[in-house]
């Protein structure tokens, strides 16, 4: 199996620390390695030759600082941003020339926790045979802890099958992003998952339903694979991926493909998109009255915050805190409630029109 590790992303709610020149995923935010590096670390075991990171031609420089044993020809640049179903299209189709038309490709993404590695493995193994077997469109989803808004959410069905133990389970459809109210419903349904993105196919089979459901796309990466190793490649790259429909995979495939077409892998290894400061703190907070600090943190009557700084000679002082996030970096410094923090990227967007967010 090849895993393709998903590292192109900006994460701007994770200002100030996560920025454009380094978002989050190159940054140390949940233990001492960068999220790149904790994601590699849960895939390892695959061999480095299976091993493909996809990601912005501006971070080809970070991911090999930080991940040099992986081949320069295990790097999937992305000229352009066209969102994960041009991303993910063009990796299958680069995967596909040297690999067996049923090898299965695993999507896992750069900028994901996942407490427990074993379990991640385990259900990254059931998927695999599935796919090879049934030639499905897998989806690895983890149990729902709370109604929360921020993610999408899958409906599933009865169990389809058994793969060494574990259950497999029939695909009964997305809902994007619920609202509250709806996120509640979800929960006490009790048939609802949290849609990681984590998907697992054979790659002959995700290039088929590109040709069927987005063939604009699929012909697109077809010119560029008919280039590869030609004079013309570089231009073709450049060109063809360009005028790709900017679109997610899960509109662009996985909400037009029937429901049989799909199995659903349930899992609990401990998953966050931690795309918040307050997702952060959930995570990784033993109490939810406890602090999550990096730096020099003097706290009187401060509870259930994240405060951060990378300066090693200053202290941050606080007092009577409940719930706040603060973040120091060298050029800026957020100060918000950690129910708050969902919208800063409403900051980022404000620095952007301003023309100053780096």
């Amino acid at each position: 199996m090849k895993a393709v590790i998903l590292a192109g992303g900006v994460g701007s709610r994770l200002w100030p620390l996560s920025r454009r020149q380094k978002p989050k995923q190159f940054q140390k935010i949940t233990s001492d390695l960068t999220m790149l590096q904790e994601t590699y670390e849960r895939v390892k075991h695959l061999g480095d030759e299976n091993i493909y990171i996809a990601t912005n031609k501006d971070f080809f420089e970070d991911v090999m600082s930080q991940l040099p044993q992986i081949s320069h020809n295990n790097i999937i640049l992305e000229p352009s941003l066209r969102d994960t179903a041009t991303c993910i299209g063009y990796a299958a189709m680069r995967l596909s020339i040297d690999s067996e038309p049923d090898e299965v490709m695993a999507i896992v993404y750069a900028d994901h926790l996942v407490k427990n590695t074993e379990q991640f493995r385990t259900k990254l193994e059931v998927a695999e045979k599935v796919a090879r077997n049934k030639r499905t469109l897998n989806i690895i989803e983890v149990k729902a802890r709370f109604p929360n808004v921020n993610l999408g959410w899958v409906k599933v069905g009865k169990a389809l099958d058994s793969v060494d133990g574990h259950e497999v389970l029939e695909f009964k459809g997305f809902t994007e992003k619920p609202d509250l109210e709806k996120a509640k419903e979800f929960m006490a349904d009790g048939d609802y998952l949290w849609n990681t993105g984590m998907y697992v196919w054979r790659i002959d089979t995700i290039l088929e339903k590109y040709q069927q459901h987005v063939p604009d796309t699929y012909k697109k990466l077809m010119k560029i694979k008919k280039s590869i190793g030609t004079p013309e490649e570089e231009n073709s790259i450049r060109e063809n991926y360009s005028a790709c429909e900017k679109i997610s995979i899960d509109y662009a495939i996985m909400e037009k493909v029937k429901e049989d077409e799909v199995r659903i892998i349930p899992a609990d290894f401990g998953w966050s998109d931690v795309g918040t400061w307050e997702s952060i703190h959930d995570e990784l907070a033993i109490d939810r009255n406890d602090n999550i600090g990096i730096g020099k943190h003097i706290g009187i009557d401060t509870n259930g915050s994240v405060v951060r700084t990378h300066n090693s000679n200053k202290i941050i002082a606080t007092i009577g805190l409940d719930d706040i996030v603060v973040v120091d970096t060298p050029d800026a410094l957020l100060v918000c409630h950690k129910k708050r923090s969902q919208d800063v990227k409403k900051i980022v967007e404000k620095l952007k029109e301003e023309g100053k967010y780096l």
